[in-house]
Protein backbone atom coordinates (compact mmCIF):
# COMPACT_ATOMS: atom_id res chain seq x y z
CA UNK A 1 0.00 0.00 0.00
CA UNK A 2 1.26 3.62 -0.99
CA UNK A 3 0.12 6.06 1.77
CA UNK A 4 0.56 8.75 -1.10
CA UNK A 5 -1.55 7.48 -3.54
CA UNK A 6 -5.27 7.58 -3.20
CA UNK A 7 -7.32 4.55 -3.79
CA UNK A 8 -9.75 6.03 -6.46
CA UNK A 9 -9.73 9.33 -8.56
CA UNK A 10 -12.15 11.42 -9.90
CA UNK A 11 -12.24 14.61 -12.23
CA UNK A 12 -14.53 16.34 -9.83
CA UNK A 13 -17.17 15.43 -6.67
CA UNK A 14 -20.13 14.91 -8.89
CA UNK A 15 -18.46 11.56 -10.39
CA UNK A 16 -18.70 9.79 -7.13
CA UNK A 17 -22.06 8.74 -7.95
CA UNK A 18 -24.76 7.26 -5.46
CA UNK A 19 -24.53 3.77 -7.66
CA UNK A 20 -20.69 3.64 -6.60
CA UNK A 21 -21.00 4.59 -3.19
CA UNK A 22 -23.84 1.86 -2.62
CA UNK A 23 -21.49 -0.80 -4.66
CA UNK A 24 -18.35 0.48 -2.30
CA UNK A 25 -20.40 -0.40 0.72
CA UNK A 26 -19.81 3.11 1.64
CA UNK A 27 -22.18 4.91 5.21
CA UNK A 28 -19.69 7.56 5.97
CA UNK A 29 -18.40 9.77 3.35
CA UNK A 30 -15.86 12.73 4.94
CA UNK A 31 -15.23 15.45 3.08
CA UNK A 32 -12.82 18.27 2.51
CA UNK A 33 -14.02 21.80 1.35
CA UNK A 34 -12.08 24.54 -0.30
CA UNK A 35 -11.45 23.11 -4.17
CA UNK A 36 -12.98 19.52 -3.20
CA UNK A 37 -16.69 20.46 -2.73
CA UNK A 38 -16.48 24.09 -3.94
CA UNK A 39 -13.74 26.99 -5.72
CA UNK A 40 -12.40 28.26 -2.14
CA UNK A 41 -14.06 31.87 -3.77
CA UNK A 42 -17.37 30.22 -3.37
CA UNK A 43 -19.61 31.45 -0.87
CA UNK A 44 -22.72 29.51 -1.29
CA UNK A 45 -23.10 25.90 -1.85
CA UNK A 46 -23.81 25.22 -6.22
CA UNK A 47 -27.20 24.02 -6.81
CA UNK A 48 -25.12 20.56 -8.46
CA UNK A 49 -23.55 20.21 -4.60
CA UNK A 50 -26.93 20.41 -3.13
CA UNK A 51 -28.10 17.81 -5.78
CA UNK A 52 -25.42 15.80 -5.15
CA UNK A 53 -25.37 15.25 -1.51
CA UNK A 54 -29.23 14.59 -1.76
CA UNK A 55 -28.75 11.41 -4.21
CA UNK A 56 -26.13 10.75 -1.66
CA UNK A 57 -28.67 10.43 1.40
CA UNK A 58 -31.16 8.82 -0.87
CA UNK A 59 -28.47 5.90 -0.77
CA UNK A 60 -28.02 6.11 2.71
CA UNK A 61 -24.59 7.96 2.62
CA UNK A 62 -23.84 10.65 5.43
CA UNK A 63 -21.77 13.29 4.26
CA UNK A 64 -19.37 15.14 6.16
CA UNK A 65 -16.69 18.05 5.35
CA UNK A 66 -14.05 17.36 7.42
CA UNK A 67 -11.61 20.38 6.55
CA UNK A 68 -8.57 22.28 7.40
CA UNK A 69 -10.39 25.74 7.35
CA UNK A 70 -10.66 27.44 10.40
CA UNK A 71 -12.84 29.60 9.91
CA UNK A 72 -15.69 27.88 11.79
CA UNK A 73 -18.73 30.76 11.16
CA UNK A 74 -17.96 30.80 7.29
CA UNK A 75 -17.58 26.61 7.51
CA UNK A 76 -21.21 26.50 9.06
CA UNK A 77 -23.22 29.23 6.82
CA UNK A 78 -21.77 27.35 3.91
CA UNK A 79 -23.00 23.53 5.37
CA UNK A 80 -25.98 24.71 6.90
CA UNK A 81 -28.29 25.15 3.89
CA UNK A 82 -26.89 21.85 3.03
CA UNK A 83 -27.51 20.23 5.62
CA UNK A 84 -24.59 18.26 6.44
CA UNK A 85 -22.29 18.42 9.60
CA UNK A 86 -19.03 19.70 9.39
CA UNK A 87 -15.58 20.22 11.54
CA UNK A 88 -13.26 22.79 10.94
CA UNK A 89 -9.39 23.17 11.82
CA UNK A 90 -8.71 19.18 11.40
CA UNK A 91 -5.28 20.01 10.75
CA UNK A 92 -5.30 16.89 8.10
CA UNK A 93 -2.90 15.04 7.50
CA UNK A 94 -3.55 14.40 11.50
CA UNK A 95 -5.89 11.66 11.52
CA UNK A 96 -7.58 12.08 14.60
CA UNK A 97 -11.04 14.18 13.45
CA UNK A 98 -11.38 11.30 11.24
CA UNK A 99 -11.21 8.62 13.53
CA UNK A 100 -13.65 11.07 15.99
CA UNK A 101 -15.80 10.97 13.00
CA UNK A 102 -16.44 7.50 12.04
CA UNK A 103 -17.18 6.85 16.48
CA UNK A 104 -19.86 10.00 15.96
CA UNK A 105 -21.87 8.59 13.22
CA UNK A 106 -20.99 4.59 13.95
CA UNK A 107 -19.03 3.68 10.82
CA UNK A 108 -16.44 1.14 10.34
CA UNK A 109 -13.28 1.95 8.60
CA UNK A 110 -14.26 -0.46 5.95
CA UNK A 111 -17.81 1.83 5.69
CA UNK A 112 -15.88 5.06 5.23
CA UNK A 113 -14.25 7.17 2.66
CA UNK A 114 -12.02 10.39 2.75
CA UNK A 115 -13.13 12.36 -0.53
CA UNK A 116 -10.30 15.43 -0.98
CA UNK A 117 -8.27 17.20 -3.79
CA UNK A 118 -4.82 16.88 -2.23
CA UNK A 119 -2.61 13.47 -1.48
CA UNK A 120 -0.75 15.79 1.56
CA UNK A 121 -4.27 16.28 4.02
CA UNK A 122 -6.91 14.08 2.49
CA UNK A 123 -5.18 11.22 1.09
CA UNK A 124 -2.78 10.96 3.91
CA UNK A 125 -4.90 11.32 6.74
CA UNK A 126 -7.22 8.38 5.23
CA UNK A 127 -4.48 6.41 5.01
CA UNK A 128 -2.92 6.63 8.75
CA UNK A 129 -6.86 6.60 9.80
CA UNK A 130 -6.85 3.31 8.09
CA UNK A 131 -10.06 4.51 5.77
CA UNK A 132 -10.22 4.83 1.61
CA UNK A 133 -8.70 7.84 0.13
CA UNK A 134 -10.38 9.08 -2.84
CA UNK A 135 -9.26 11.98 -4.22
CA UNK A 136 -10.71 14.61 -6.75
CA UNK A 137 -8.94 17.19 -9.16
CA UNK A 138 -8.86 20.98 -7.77
CA UNK A 139 -12.17 22.08 -8.22
CA UNK A 140 -12.23 24.85 -11.13
CA UNK A 141 -14.75 27.42 -12.40
CA UNK A 142 -16.97 26.32 -15.30
CA UNK A 143 -16.95 28.14 -17.82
Amino acid sequence: MNIFCADKKFERFEDVTPELLEKEGVKLLLCDLDNTLRLHSEKEPADELYDWIEDCRKVGVKVVVISNNGRKKMMQKFCEPLKIDCVWWAKKPLSTKLTEAMVEYESKPNETVMLGDKWSTDVLAAKFAGIRSWKVEHRKKIV
